[in-house]
């Protein structure tokens, strides 16, 4: 692909690709957000969640866009927290698991893709 993009992904952690991929997208303590220009990456830059541990409906996707974010890949995200990133024009893939570096070469391959809501009843999915 070309063109700029930047990918958010919430990690456990701050080891920026090396980092794991957070199984909830919320309650995430980091976020990873990488700068492509086509498929190489430009840039890595970690920053911490400011609203980890505290459940603020729309304040994580704020944020998120707030960084320039144009892609979002989580492991599982709520259905409400897909409809805001998408509405602000950001694309959503679900799904993504191990290291950051893996999910984001599974992204560019084109194995990950789709948005799915994690259940209602799932309490660590905000």
């Amino acid at each position: 692909m070309e063109g700029k993009r930047v990918i958010a992904v919430p990690t456990l952690d701050e080891q920026g690709l090396d980092g794991e991929v957070s199984s909830h997208f919320g309650p995430a303590s980091h976020f990873t957000f990488i700068e492509l220009e086509g498929d190489r990456v430009v840039e890595c830059r970690v920053m911490a969640n400011p609203f980890a541990g505290s459940h603020q409906p729309g304040q994580v996707p704020t944020f998120v866009k707030e960084q320039g974010a144009t892609v979002m890949l989580a492991g599982g995200m709520g259905g409400r927290a897909i409809a805001l990133l998408q509405g602000f024009g950001i694309d959503v893939a679900t799904g993504a698991a191990g290291t950051v570096k893996e999910a984001l070469e599974a992204y560019l391959r084109g194995e990950l893709q789709g948005s799915a809501p994690c259940r209602d009843d799932d309490p660590g999915c905000h």
